[in-house]
């Protein structure tokens, strides 16, 4: 066989060197098959005793037990050593029969031997390669590992006998389950090894190595409550790692490592022992989703951060800080970089957004690593929401277990902007600016805001817009909003609307506590000034909102239209009213001072005077909003009016018979009535109630059509057309369309009469008129007052009664109230 070999490298014509080198490899490798037959011969005739030094060399510095049931040469695996395979390999340690959990439990096992060592009876192991095989680290509730196993015996071992657990110099890991259970400190670490292959190299100093590894992490979880970090996430890369006995850390140098298809940069610096297992974990990516990096973290961590979502990668470090001996979690410190990005949160998205993020779960030093002591800081945030430009130089959320905003906000933008968060079908915006600068603190509920305290500033300038539940048109208006910790000031404001002009201020006293918890409490107090005011144009107020709450309930806007338009309607507001000129319709009023209390269903008007038609006007009174019509009570008094301008403001009081132009003279008067209203302010005709007093001096009854019927009737040669009255009174009780007249004596120029009954606006008229046919001229130059009663009624008294007939018309008849 040899000859023939020779022969074949001859026939090559290889020079004469290359033949001579050729022989000696061929030499070589004829004497390795030698040496591997010849150990193949030594390990099968010496199987037991090969088989007992490898167990005593495994057992060495073990407590527990090691335990094989088969072993086989495996030649070429751990070549140029000799590997022996050990199958069914089962590793327990001395109290396995309480807790029942295996340390390792392996298919195979191939340790790789010294063929020096071995043909001298000894056991130098280079190299063990596990696969098929559960390791299971178990720490029980009261601390005890299985790892004690490794722990070294406390008696010095007989001559012969192996001390300490070999030191290896090659692992190789192959569908290996690796699982760490410390129910002591609630902590679960579970992989599944696909493939690790590590070197070791050993100085005086430790140790040294590098591995390759590809696995698949099931649990990382620091508190099992918690959950698990990088759940089901694949591990892919290579660790160079050390070991320093002096302060007994491994230290593992900065490397990539892929998880779960991200490029990871990770390093970290465990330290070994007994008591404690320190550890400091660095991770960094340079470009990561946020999707992905939330979801490497544990549960109630992703959780939080799934509410948000930002579009475009981010850079993110996050460091994990803490002892794998210890109860609780780990120090968790994640931060990012974020620049031109989407950001979608639960209140909206907002656009072309930048800021430094961070979570930690130690916020506040000593108050332990937990969801209460979390936080997610966001510094110098700026974005676009809702066209509207967004600055925070801080922004917290705290305490993840019932989380709070804290932070600042500020934002400089047209008002007209506003219609991309608040409905048009409330406030209708078309110029002006507003600068926004405040402090917040909020409760978040779903991670929406909720209740938020705010302190700081807004101040609007020149702006025009519509209050559109009710019609009303403001007109350059400039304001500033001041929050304070706990009230609410409203200044510097200069309202234009229509013909009126006005300058405001206000306060809100417990503004923010009351907002949230009972609004229907919230009292603006507001004082109002004018030089002239169109009271038409904030009768709309009096109006229904059935259509506007409607459009605004439908509202896409979100929450902030919603909650605006029931601040409006539940505040209650309280007006100091200072107005030289007032309009309303015909009315005019001059030095006008009220204080009118608006609130959600109604008006209350308190201490109102005003100067009118030559006198004053007090008076006070409410209105209540019900549905398409409003309801009104109204106590006035009237002194030294003229009548005339009076009834005239006020169109008649709704009669259609008496009217302003009917009347001369100076009024008094005492009113006390209620009625309805409509939305546009005008009185509902035959819809009051209540009783009118009234006194009128020099007063002048001019073509009042009733009255120069019973003329033309009874006293055809009297000039009925102009009637003077002398200290006129009268007492009425209104009822609807039916007005009661209480008796009353008329002197006038022309006749005196004595009235009482009723006067229908509508049908059942009836009044009973008492005529003394004296001619009143004729006790003209008369003084004495009991002289002048008796010549009143002297001579022939006519007793007629006003009635209305089929056709609705009043006429007049013989036959009085004496007569029935």
């Amino acid at each position: 066989m040899l000859k023939k070999i020779q022969q074949f490298f001859i026939n090559l014509h290889l020079p004469r060197w290359a033949r001579i080198m050729s022989g000696i490899v061929l030499g070589l490798f004829m004497l390795v098959v030698l040496s591997y037959i010849l150990l193949a011969w030594y390990i099968n005739t010496h199987k037991q005793e090969v088989q007992a030094n490898l167990l005593k060399e495994l057992n060495g510095g073990l407590t527990g037990s090691l335990t094989v049931q088969n072993m086989e040469p495996a030649f070429l695996t751990g070549f140029p050593n000799v590997s022996l395979r050990l199958e069914q390999v089962l590793i327990k340690d001395s109290r396995y029969d309480e807790h029942k959990r295996m340390l390792l439990k392996a298919k195979e096992l191939d340790v790789a031997v010294n063929v020096v060592s071995l043909l001298r009876g000894a056991i130098n192991i280079k190299k063990i390669s596990i696969s098929g095989a559960y390791i299971d680290i178990f720490t029980t509730k009261e601390g005890y590992s299985n790892t004690a196993i490794f722990k070294k015996k406390e008696d010095k071992p007989a001559d012969g006998e192996a001390g300490s657990f070999p030191e290896l110099r090659n692992i190789s890991l192959e569908n290996v389950t690796l699982v760490a259970d410390n129910r002591q400190t609630s902590k679960l670490y579970k992989f599944t090894v696909y493939d690790l292959d590590a070197h070791v190299k050993y100085n005086l100093s430790g140790w040294e190595a590098d591995a390759d590894l590809n696995a698949l992490a099931h649990s990382m979880a620091f508190n099992t409550q918690r959950g698990s970090f990088i759940k089901n996430k694949t591990l892919d890369g290579r660790f160079e790692l050390s070991y320093n006995e002096d302060d007994g850390y491994i230290t593992a140098a900065p490397n990539h490592l892929e998880i779960g298809g991200d490029d990871f940069v990770i390093g970290a610096k465990i330290q070994t022992g007994a008591e404690t297992a320190k550890f400091r974990i660095d991770i960094a990516n340079e470009s990561i989703l946020w999707y992905n990096a939330g979801h490497l973290l544990s549960p109630n961590i992703t959780e939080k951060l799934d509410m948000f979502n930002l579009s475009k990668p981010i850079k993110v470090t996050c460091k994990l800080e803490g002892d794998f001996n210890a109860e609780g979690d780990p120090l968790i410190f994640v931060q990012a970089e974020v620049n031109d990005n989407e950001l979608t949160t639960p209140g909206g998205v907002v656009s072309n957004c930048s800021f430094h993020g961070e979570f930690i779960n130690n916020h506040v030093e000593g108050k332990g690593m937990n969801d209460a002591n979390s936080a997610i800081r966001l510094y110098k945030f700026k974005g676009t929401y809702n066209d509207l430009p967004v600055n925070m130089n801080k922004a917290f959320i705290l305490n993840l277990e019932k989380p709070m905003a804290v932070g600042d906000f500020s934002s400089t933008f047209e008002m007209a902007k506003l219609a991309s968060v608040i409905d048009s079908d409330l406030l209708d915006f078309k110029s002006g600016s507003a600068d926004v600068k405040v402090d917040f603190k909020a409760d978040i509920v779903d991670y929406k805001i909720t209740k938020p305290y705010i302190k700081g500033m807004v101040n609007i300038k020149n702006s025009d817009f519509q209050y559109v539940p009710r019609k009303m048109n403001f007109d350059d208006v400039s304001v500033q909003l001041n929050f304070t910790t706990d009230d609410f000031t409203i200044s510097k404001i200069a309202l234009k609307t229509g013909k009126s002009t006005l300058t405001m201020d206000g306060n809100i006293k417990n503004f923010m506590n009351l907002y949230y918890t009972d609004p229907q409490k919230i009292v603006l107090n507001w004082n109002v000034n004018s030089p002239e005011l169109n009271l038409g144009e904030v009768m709309y107020f009096l109006g229904s909102r059935g259509k506007a709450k409607a459009a605004i309930a439908k509202s896409k806007k979100g929450n902030v239209t919603k909650e605006m338009n029931e601040f409006f309607e539940k505040t209650n507001v309280n007006i100091h009213l200072n107005v030289d000129k007032l309009y309303y319709k015909k009315f005019l009023a001059t030095g006008v001072k009220a204080n009118v209390l608006m609130g959600e269903n109604g008006i209350v008007l308190k201490d109102a005077g005003l100067k009118h038609a030559g006198g004053s006007l007090t008076m006070k009174g409410n209105m209540m909003q019900k549905g398409k019509l409003n309801r009104y009570t109204m106590q006035a008094v009237i002194d030294n009016v003229d009548v005339n301008k009076f009834f005239h403001a006020f169109n008649n009081f709704g009669m259609e018979s008496l009217k302003s132009e009917n009347l001369k003279g100076i009024v008094s008067s005492t009113v006390n009535v209620s009625g309805n209203i409509t939305g546009s302010g005008e009185l509902v005709p035959k819809s009051m109630y209540g009783n009118v007093s009234f006194g009128l001096k020099k007063g002048r009854l001019l073509n009042f059509d009733p009255i120069r019927k019973v003329g033309k009737f009874a006293f055809p040669f009297r000039d009925m057309n102009t009637i003077e009255f002398y200290n006129l009174k009268g007492n009425f009780d209104i009822a609807g369309e039916k007005v009661t007249i209480h008796p009353m004596q008329i002197n006038s120029s022309v006749l005196n009469m004595d009235v009482e009954g009723v006067y229908s606006f509508g049908r059942g008229t009836q009044i009973y008129v008492d005529v003394p046919l004296r001619n009143p001229k004729n006790d003209k130059e008369i003084t004495d007052k009991e002289e002048l009663a008796k010549r009143r009624t002297r001579g022939i008294v006519v007793h007629l009664t006003a009635q209305d007939d089929e056709d609705g018309k009043v006429g007049i008849k013989l036959g009085g109230k004496k007569d029935k």
